[in-house]
């Protein structure tokens, strides 16, 4: 794959406080970076750093093969960048507002009329164009900020919470959106929505404190989770102590706990030993004991547990 944005040994500090510190990391075209740390992790800052916007006191970026500190120029000419909060002047309709970026990259007459109609269609904002930014929903200035950063069509985008204040209608469009030209850019999305992850993500870098703590595929940090492997077994009500009873006893099994619904059944989620436990081997035990499961399926926990492991070292899942 080709590498389209290269993060070298960047860091920030402002005054004695360090906000970013020893940033390594590369995204290449066709990958969507989920950017992923609690407040004040240094997201944002990083974010400004690569697309120009603050000088890192060390390190560097290099956006297609361009530094941001050496070729400020050129790193702008081929990012689409939406900023925190997609600031805009609230005075402006959208249509002049689009214009005025469309002319800033470079665009007149004809061809920039017919940008502004293309990404006005993509993020559903035709019937917004003559309104007074100021006068609009947080959503639809948000879809306003996205449309300005895709305008020229650029190869690298760096969105800071491109879904925020979106309805649910709204967030299934852009993520469907982001996903679709996902094929030939680079795309860093700076989020605390756990969920955007799974939706539209090929991959998360988390950070913590300015530093990186973890990077790798949503499924890579599930791994991450004590209990990745657990399983869970739904029985009637009458049949669960029995097969709680024989799966405390069961090798890769380090606990079962037993939660009743209000239909008559039981699930019973078993944690594994180190080692982890294996679906089959289990449905295979429940099957030679002729327990009359209902369901079984994997439980391995989810975002947020990882996400609360990975910045702050601990979990406390739900069903323990």
């Amino acid at each position: 794959m080709t590498i389209m944005v290269e993060i070298d040994h960047l860091s920030k500090s402002f005054g004695d406080f360090r906000a970013v510190q020893d940033i390594n990391l590369t995204v290449s075209k066709g990958e969507v970076l989920g950017f992923l740390g609690p407040n004040g992790a240094g997201k944002t800052t990083t974010m400004r750093m690569i697309a120009g916007y603050l000088t890192p006191t060390a390190g560097t970026a290099r956006i297609c093969g361009h530094d941001v500190v050496t070729s400020p120029r050129e790193v702008k000419s081929v990012i689409g960048y939406m900023p925190e909060g997609s600031p805009s002047y609230e005075d402006m309709s959208v249509a002049g507002f689009l214009k005025f970026i469309a002319e800033i990259r470079g665009f007149s007459g004809a061809e920039r009329d017919a940008r502004i109609a293309k990404v006005a269609r993509r993020l559903d904002i035709t019937d917004m164009l003559e309104r007074p930014i100021g006068v609009l929903s947080k959503g639809y200035r948000r879809r306003v900020g996205l449309a300005q950063s895709i305008l020229h069509d650029p190869p690298v985008l760096l969105l800071d919470e491109p879904t925020d204040g979106l309805d649910p209608n709204q967030k299934h469009h852009v993520r469907g959106l982001i996903a679709e030209m996902a094929t030939e850019k680079a795309i860093i999305i700076s989020t605390h929505i756990l969920e955007e992850v799974e939706a539209v993500c090929t991959r998360a870098v988390i950070i913590g404190r300015g530093k990186v703590l973890a990077d790798g595929t949503a499924k890579d940090l599930l791994a991450r989770l004590p209990d990745h492997t657990a399983v869970c077994l739904v029985l009637p009500v009458a049949a669960a102590p029995a097969a709680a009873t024989f799966f405390r006893s069961h090798p890769s099994v380090a606990a079962v706990f037993e939660t009743p619904d209000d239909q008559g059944r039981s699930k019973l989620r078993l944690t594994p030993k180190p080692g982890g436990i294996k679906l089959e081997d289990i449905a295979a035990a429940a099957r030679a004991q002729n327990f009359p499961v209902v369901e079984i399926y994997q439980d391995g926990g989810n975002l947020d547990d990882a996400f609360r492991l990975i910045t702050t070292g601990g979990v406390a899942h739900a069903a323990a």
